[in-house]
């Protein structure tokens, strides 16, 4: 038997916490190495350049996220179905998988990226609304950073076969070499030769490039018998639908996400000016360290979900998403503490200021953050649901945050503070833990009647 053979079987066969341990941990180090791919670049813009370099980045990131909708569309949507796959024993199927995955990681994301590049003054300025002194630090930062983009799409969406595969330290070793190169590369471009905001655009694409490459060799080498064929990469419209199908949900929210910071970007600047906006991505920046290990604890329980619930084992799938939910809140708990006693300190990695921006800073941290304990319920069941191969409850979960609480309340409870006698940006502010708090509860509705619906038909046995 070969082993990587041994490594797929194990993950129907080892105690579940080992087994989260040995998957999650890598993914989380990578994924919060990963992070340094923005927080680095804001941290020497925010102290190097002009903390409105920061707003500038800010800006750009909902056409990244637009472009990076699609790798997840792809990627986890491939992922998923080829750990299911090998959990039914379908392992002739699994090449099939990887070489549609290369083929539309490709395909649609040169398209987005094709888009943005033509008509990159318009987007900015009609649809993003960036003008003043925001707007040359934004056209240059995403002029640049989209001719590598291409690789920005293709590197964590073909990362998660890696894992699938059974070598979750791989995976995490392509991405923390990535990260690296960005660390190394940052202060060289910004500060050497004297690039600005230019700078920390080619040093992110160049160590994007980099992590690709690593991809490309892990899956030409010993390693692994698997290869990315080029007979493979010839679309099947029935895979590819269901491919996309079960990519759907992370594509949406990922999608769904950049629509809704182009708004709250809109609202924030009516309601708040350019310092607002700037305290809001100093915020986001210093919640991307935050966000990335939960990324990291759903990525590595994922393969292990899909293997086991392919393989009927579903008592090992139940018991995953519980230490999952766990290990999610644990972190949320301690970022929570974080933010509400040193914001200052979260605040001062990305800027020198020590004003009304300062201030301004620390109390966008405390309010926005106030539910964070409470939401890992939320993290969790949309992955839950994708790993799963059911689609549908995983998009409606995905979506209900930011598409049935998050927009209304942001356009309600600014006029409401408004009327009240509280200034409207603070509407704003509550309603990232508003729109929190409603998403946990539906998700923990959903998550529970499927547990309820498997111990009737006695997939948990008694």
């Amino acid at each position: 038997m070969s082993e990587n053979k041994l490594a797929t079987d194990r993950i129907g066969t080892e105690p579940i916490g080992r087994l989260l341990l040995r998957f999650s941990i890598p993914a989380i180090i990578g994924m919060f190495v990963n992070a340094i791919y923005n927080i680095v670049d804001r941290i020497y813009l925010g102290q190097g350049v002009d903390p409105l370099a920061i707003a500038g980045v800010g800006m750009v990131m909902p056409i990244m996220m637009i472009i990076q909708a699609f790798s997840m569309l792809v990627g986890i949507g491939a992922n998923s179905l080829f750990s299911i796959r090998l959990g039914e024993g379908r392992s002739d199927e699994v090449e099939k998988i990887m070489g549609h995955a290369f083929a539309l990681l490709f395909l649609l994301p040169a398209v987005c990226i094709t888009i943005s590049l033509i008509f990159t003054e318009p987007i900015l300025r009609n649809i993003m609304k960036v003008s003043g002194p925001i707007f040359p630090y934004a056209y240059s930062y995403l002029r640049i950073i989209l001719y590598g983009a291409i690789f920005a799409a293709m590197s964590p969406g073909l990362t998660h076969f890696i894992r699938s595969d059974g070598h979750p330290k791989t995976s995490m070793v392509v991405q923390i070499v990535g990260a690296v190169t960005n660390i190394i590369l940052d202060p060289i471009f910004i500060f050497t030769f004297n690039l600005g905001v230019a700078g920390a655009a080619w040093a992110t694409i160049i160590s994007q490039f980099v992590s690709f490459v690593f991809v490309m060799g892990y899956f030409s080498s010993k390693w692994t018998r698997l290869r990315f064929r080029v007979k493979f990469m010839k679309l099947d419209a029935r895979l590819t639908i269901g491919i996309c199908a079960i990519g759907f949900a992370p594509f949406v929210m990922q999608f769904a996400m950049s629509l809704v910071g182009i708004l709250q970007n809109a609202v924030i600047l009516k309601y708040g000016g350019d310092e607002a906006l700037t305290a809001m991505t100093i915020f986001f920046s210093a919640l991307i360290a935050l966000i990335m290990p939960l990324m990291g604890i759903g990525q590595g329980a994922q393969p292990i979900i899909g293997y086991n619930y392919g393989a009927k084992q579903y008592k090992r799938v139940k018991k995953c998403f519980k230490y999952s939910f766990l290990a999610c809140t644990c972190v949320l708990s301690a970022g929570f503490i974080v933010t509400q006693l040193a914001p200052g300190f979260c605040f001062s990695l990305f800027s020198k200021d020590t004003g009304h921006l300062r201030e301004l800073g620390m109390l966008t941290m405390r309010i926005c953050t106030c539910a964070l304990p409470f939401i890992a319920m939320q993290m969790m069941g949309g992955q839950f649901f994708q790993a799963i191969g059911k689609p549908v409850q995983s998009t409606i979960l995905s979506l209900s945050r930011q598409i049935l609480f998050f927009i209304p309340s942001l356009l309600f409870l600014p006029l409401l503070f408004d009327k009240i006698g509280f200034p409207p940006i603070y509407g704003v502010y509550w309603t990232f833990p508003v729109s929190d708090v409603f998403a946990t509860i539906l998700s923990g509705i959903f998550v529970f009647r499927e547990f309820k619906n498997w111990k009737k038909q006695g997939k948990l046995g008694i």
